[in-house]
């Protein structure tokens, strides 16, 4: 019924608790794909480990790549009629699987959304793919990670995470999101995401790691997004554009008052977009207070 998919690489310390809480769910139709992704510690080896004793597992050892190339392995064997994701440094629920499964089926939905323990919410909502991509974008309720969905297999078939960059989620989760007729959500927290420094997204809760690299793949899929939405969604256009310039001016603030190094020639361009855009951005109905403070502060 369900392909739950694992990227491992270097967890050695970790993966256990992580397999181990999907081996130990309420719901037992699942099949666990686990890829290994090149690691060089024990990692595969504790896979492996857990495979010889549960039939449910299967373990795919494969060459380094990034997070991308090692999902699209485990999309490819994944044999479900649902699918979902875990991080291999996180943990899931008890009944994580069938509280989701539920949700979906219950609601005739295409992807249903859980809560994870830092975004609590006892509430339920049913929406089409544009308010869930509003919902999406906002980042209260959850986030663009894969881990805390659950979706129809059909939806990813002519999908494919991005091969190149370190960032997967923030150029797939929206096109997966477009794709469904109604998606359902409840907020109870189904799902636990580790904070550590050696998270690939640490930089979004530490701004300092932030580095010109990382800047530039976020930049370039946010304007992406944008035009890839507003030619499926243009009555909405002036939204997702909104969504990319508040983007713009969290980063003008971060990187200005954290004095981030080596971002100086996109900071340049992200003010100069700004100021070209001023009106439209201050008149925006999304704008928030601070944004029009920082606008103010920042953008001459």
């Amino acid at each position: 019924m369900i392909s739950v998919i694992m990227l491992a690489y270097n967890r050695e310390t970790l993966v256990s608790q992580a397999i181990e809480s999907i081996l130990n769910q309420t719901c037992r139709d699942f099949e666990f794909v686990i890829v290994d992704n090149g690691s060089t510690d024990r990692s595969g080896e504790i896979a492996d480990s857990y495979a010889a004793r549960d039939p449910r597992v299967r373990v795919i050892h494969r060459e380094r790549g990034n997070i991308g190339a090692g999902r699209n392995t485990g999309l490819d064997a994944a044999r479900g009629a649902y699918i979902t994701f875990i991080d291999d440094d996180d943990w899931a629920e008890p009944d994580f699987l069938e509280f989701l499964r539920s949700l979906l089926e219950e609601n005739g939905a295409d992807v249903a959304i859980c809560g994870a323990a830092d975004k609590v919410f006892d509430e339920k909502k049913v929406m089409t793919a544009e308010e869930a991509l509003v919902e999406l974008m906002w980042r209260k309720k959850y986030n663009m990670a894969f881990p805390t969905k659950l979706f129809r297999r059909e939806l990813a078939e002519d999908l494919r995470f991005p091969e190149e960059g370190s960032y997967d989620d923030i150029a797939l989760m929206y096109k997966l999101l477009a794709g469904a007729k109604r998606v359902a959500y409840h907020g109870l927290p189904k799902y636990t995401f580790r904070r550590h420094e050696g998270n690939n997204s640490a930089w979004t809760t530490n701004h300092s790691l932030l580095n010109r690299e990382t800047l530039e793949e976020y930049l370039t899929a946010y304007r992406t997004r944008t035009e890839w939405l507003g030619g499926l969604f243009p009555e909405s256009g002036a939204v997702w554009r909104y969504f990319e310039w508040s983007f713009m001016i969290s980063m003008v603030e971060k990187i200005t008052r954290l004095e981030i190094p080596g971002c100086e020639t996109e900071l340049a361009a992200m003010k100069a977009e700004l100021r070209a855009n001023r009106e439209a951005f201050l008149n925006a109905p999304e704008i928030l207070d601070f944004e029009k403070d920082w606008m103010g502060e920042y953008i001459v």
